[in-house]
């Protein structure tokens, strides 16, 4: 009995330290992040990867009284066994779009160009830069906003950048 006891005790210790919010969750101790969602968050991007869901959204969004084209928002990031929740910077301007975020270690500054070119790497930057700018074009593929960026200002012609900055402590 000891010996299973011993067994199972290391099962769930690696169990834990590979997906504990999984494993809370299916145990009952954790509330699943997909039914933790925030009331009135705006789902950019939801699917189904191994283990459960994975989800991006953005709620909160607050303008800044002394900055109008700036927005400050609660970006939410979900995987079946991790919840970040990042406060996130967003300048709304046609001159110098971009999003400021960090990822634990670094702050991250990103410049962007709404209308112009989507990737792979540059795509979950525009879907929260639509969400928050312009919410009535939120979870549309950013790939197929360039007329509507146009017409709103935005030429489409910008370099896109990223700049990272350590942060303090490290």
């Amino acid at each position: 009995m000891g010996a299973m006891l011993t067994s199972l005790a290391k099962f769930c210790c690696v169990a834990l330290a590979l997906a504990p919010g999984a494993v809370l969750a299916q145990a009952g101790l954790m509330e699943s992040p997909e039914r933790a969602r925030p009331a009135g968050m705006v789902l950019l991007s939801e699917r189904v990867v191994a283990g459960g869901k994975q989800a991006t959204g953005v709620y909160q969004i607050e303008r800044d009284p002394a900055l109008p084209d700036v927005r400050r928002v609660k970006v939410w990031l979900e995987l079946p066994n991790d919840l970040q929740v990042r406060n996130e910077t967003i300048r709304c301007s046609p001159m110098a779009p971009m999003r400021v975020t960090n990822d634990g270690r670094d702050l991250i500054v990103r410049q962007l160009n709404p209308g112009g070119l989507i990737n792979p790497s540059n795509r979950l930057d525009h879907l929260i830069w639509w969400a928050v700018c312009f919410p009535e074009l939120a979870a549309q593929d950013p790939a197929g906003l360039g007329h509507r960026a146009r017409q709103l200002g935005f030429g489409g012609h910008l370099q896109e950048s990223e700049q990272r900055f350590p942060s303090p402590g490290r």
